[in-house]
């Protein structure tokens, strides 16, 4: 085990031995070290391990080491990497590292994260290899040689013209291909030009972007500004990086709590339990409803006790099926494929959904009502066929019910510039809970009245 002894920590050889992944494990079983350890490793291993550790370590490190460590590590971050490190931090903390940068960086840093939190500005290498299209082959390979220090911009030669505006793109294999004293204006095709497919423009969202990317089905975009001048490029690691976040997030989202930020053995504990009260004591409110509503028919209850043992069958059921259509359209809304003005085609097709998932249920508990009473495993009373009939019918009306709230919550959340995601399964299941009960005692009554209700 790493912590049977501590001198390896100080050991500068062993450190810089040890694989990536197996130094991070270190560091992790070693959380008051981590500065320590963190100083005595090689510029390069020292950047592989920064960019995969949680932000809460990366901050206690980069408070921590020295000036000069802080220098190399700022400056040798990839500029994505940096700038998503630098977004994250507290404003006083934000202002002493901007001055470990150089100019060129400085600026670049400051441009990144003067955008909006969630556009592509954010994303964006603000550079790329862009070059004038009376260039020949030859000039742009020297160019490359002597300019171009960053591998993720020179998949996609772009074509710009006197005053910078974007005209195409050439990639760089078709470039080696062929004799160096083409000239690039000979390897444009004229006939075709950008498409709003093949752009970001600086203030698309990522959301926009990550679409854009869907459809392009390329490694890289182009970002411009209004005036089409080229900014710089989008690379479609740092789109997977976006999805992987909103994944994370929504998915949290969706199972009844707040956004954590951070990897679940990292979160401070009363952070966690702060995390997940709020959630959890509207929920047991929402619930002290459904307590409500059965005080409200207990005397249903008293007089056919037996309705009591389909309670959670018929529940249950409503909210499983209002989870299942929220997640669907929630899924849908996030990927673009639905979007507010389809409400009406959505709920269509959840109100038939709802009607044919609820009609099985309903048989099958309808079936096991007859087949339970007529083998003798359980006697339903003389109205046995009613209180099945009336376990079908609830079932028919509940299920209906949780498909319809579950698919619309989503819309009324986003129609009120809320998060669809919001519109969770936890709340989806207590909104069903409640009214599925209401259902159920109505139909009940209605169908038992004068025969088990006297």
């Amino acid at each position: 085990m790493f912590n049977e002894d501590k001198d390896y920590l100080n050991n500068y050889k062993f450190l810089n031995s040890q694989t990536v992944s197996r130094l991070i494990k270190i560091i992790h079983q070693n959380p008051n070290d981590v500065v320590k350890i963190f100083s005595l490793l090689k510029l390069c291993k020292a950047i592989s391990i920064f960019k995969e550790l949680d932000f809460s370590i990366k901050k206690k490190i980069i408070k921590n080491v020295s000036s000069i460590k802080k220098m190399e590590l700022l400056s040798n971050l990839s500029v994505d990497d940096r700038d998503y490190f630098l977004e994250n931090l507290p404003r006083n903390i934000l202002k002493d590292l901007i001055k470990y940068l150089n100019t060129e960086d400085k600026y670049k840093t400051l441009v990144s994260l003067g955008y909006p939190k969630s556009s592509v500005g954010r994303l964006m290498i603000p550079y790329c290899l862009a070059v004038k299209k009376t260039w020949s082959v030859q000039e742009v390979l020297d160019y490359i040689r002597k300019e171009i220090k960053n591998s993720d911009v020179i998949e996609i030669v772009y074509i710009v013209d006197q005053e910078g505006k974007l005209i195409d793109d050439v990639k760089i294999r078709e470039i080696l291909l062929v004799d160096p004293n083409t000239k690039i204006s000979d390897l444009i095709n004229n006939d075709e030009s950008y498409t709003k497919n093949e752009t970001l423009n600086i203030t698309d969202t990522e959301k926009e972007a990550t679409k854009i990317f869907s459809i392009s089905n390329r490694i890289s975009l182009p970002v411009i500004d209004d005036q089409n001048f080229l900014l710089g490029i989008v690379t479609v690691d740092d789109i997977l990086r976006v999805l992987n976040e909103n994944y994370r997030e929504d998915f949290q989202k969706i199972g009844g709590m707040e956004v954590l930020n951070e990897s679940y053995l990292n979160v401070p504990l009363y952070k966690l339990i702060k995390k997940r009260a709020g959630w959890l004591i509207l929920l047991f409110i929402g619930e002290m409803l459904t307590t409500t509503v059965m005080q409200k028919f207990s005397s249903v209850i008293e007089k056919a006790v037996v309705l009591a043992l389909f309670i959670p069958l018929v529940v249950s059921s409503g909210g499983n099926s209002g989870s299942q259509a929220a997640s669907l359209i929630i899924q849908a809304m996030a990927l673009g494929e639905v979007k507010i003005k389809d409400w009406w085609i959505v709920m269509r097709r959840e109100i038939i959904c709802g009607f044919f998932l609820g009609s099985i249920l309903g048989l099958t508990g309808f079936i096991r009502v007859v087949a339970w009473h007529k083998i003798n495993l359980f006697n339903y009373g003389s109205h046995w066929i009613l209180v099945g009939i009336t376990v079908f019918l609830s079932l028919i009306g509940v299920v209906l019910w949780g498909t319809l709230s579950g698919s619309m919550l989503p819309f009324v959340i986003k129609k009120l510039r809320g998060d669809p995601a919001s519109s969770s399964a936890p709340f989806v299941a207590t909104l069903v809970d409640v009214v599925g009960l209401i259902i159920y005692f109505s139909i009940s009554y209605l169908l038992l009245h004068g025969t088990l209700f006297n």
